[in-house]
């Protein structure tokens, strides 16, 4: 009954919480020590951690339950734009990073990419103040298939492969009912 109890139960338990479960005059202390015995030496083990009471895995078989999980984060828009900035316009400076973004570049950003092995320092500009440079990796080729960086895609197998608008900003799109790309049209501020 003890072992059943001890089995079922979803947290550790105290002898107290085993000893209400159990007919008036039980032994239970002395139970506990026959099943640690029982179990000595098998691919379970009683143990008692505090004063709570609970099989656990032996710890010479706790390798065979150990589950390595690699955990891939998706990269943020922001890491994704900026690593698509250094990809097509290496080697590039944070200032230039953030002047084609349009957003200040935070630290966490590029440390991220340089986690990833995606991105290292280049060559630091001879320019005032001498500015580091940001370069891609032979792991960020590696790892999107490239030979080298001039193999990335264009603006035409961008918009090919449907990443890109196909339609110029202020064109008409061939897709909208309402637009008749024919038509001209005038602007009344008025309107």
């Amino acid at each position: 009954m003890v072992e059943a109890i001890l089995f079922a139960s979803d947290a550790p338990l105290t002898l107290a919480e085993i000893t209400e479960r159990l007919p008036h005059g039980c032994d239970v202390p002395g139970v506990m020590g026959l099943l640690k015995k029982r179990y000595e030496g098998r691919g379970v083990a009683l143990v008692q951690a505090g004063g709570t009471w609970a099989f656990r895995t032996a710890p010479d078989l706790g390798w065979l339950l150990a589950r390595e999980v690699v955990e891939t984060r998706p990269l943020s828009r922001a890491a994704i734009e900026t690593l698509a900035i250094i990809a097509y316009h290496q080697p590039a400076t944070r200032a230039e990073i953030e002047d084609i973004r349009g957003v200040a570049v935070s630290r966490g950003t590029l440390d991220l990419l340089i986690e990833r092995g995606w991105v290292r320092l280049g060559r630091r500009r001879m320019t005032p103040g001498r500015p580091a440079t940001f370069v891609v990796t032979e792991n960020f080729l590696d790892h999107f298939g490239l030979a080298n960086a001039r193999d990335l895609p264009g603006l035409r197998e961008l918009r090919e492969a449907g990443l890109l608008d196909n339609v110029p900003p202020g064109e008409a799109r061939p897709d909208d009912p309402d637009e008749d790309p024919n038509q001209t049209r005038l602007f009344d501020p008025d309107d």
